[in-house]
């Protein structure tokens, strides 16, 4: 039974049709994933994400605009009894040289090209891959 809504807010930073992704070790599995992270209590979207790139890559972002919200109902991979609610923003980085990964799960950062084929197992993250794709070649 699903009793819970874990919102999760994320980001889609794009330099030369470039994206941003993490390689990022979470419950057991190796996922390829876009930088951000959850809701915490108390805090708007935008404070979340400033947070999540501030906590996990020592980076300060800019020009945020709203990019896609989930429509379809998804339940966590990772909690039987929680409903996922995603939402993506388009961001800039300030200064992309003061990437320091600070969070232990985090592998490494990569710049994966718009290009190939899509690399991203988690469904909306391969979702707004290929809206992206769309949207920039």
């Amino acid at each position: 039974m699903i009793d819970k809504i874990n919102i999760r807010v994320y980001a889609c930073c794009i330099q030369d049709k470039k994206i941003l992704a993490l390689y990022e070790e979470y419950a057991g599995d190796n996922l390829l994933k876009l930088p951000g992270g959850g809701l915490e209590f108390g805090e708007s979207v935008i404070q979340c994400l400033h947070r999540e790139f501030d906590e996990e890559l020592n980076l300060k972002i800019h020009n945020i605009q709203h990019f896609y919200t989930q429509e379809d109902f998804l339940r966590s991979r990772f909690r039987e009894n929680e409903q996922l609610l995603t939402i993506y923003y388009k961001i800039d980085l300030v200064d992309p040289n003061e990437m320091i990964i600070r969070d232990p799960c985090i592998e490494k950062a990569e710049w994966i090209s718009l290009e190939q084929e899509n690399p991203f197992t988690l469904p909306i993250d391969a979702l707004v891959f290929e809206k992206l794709k769309k949207e920039i070649l």
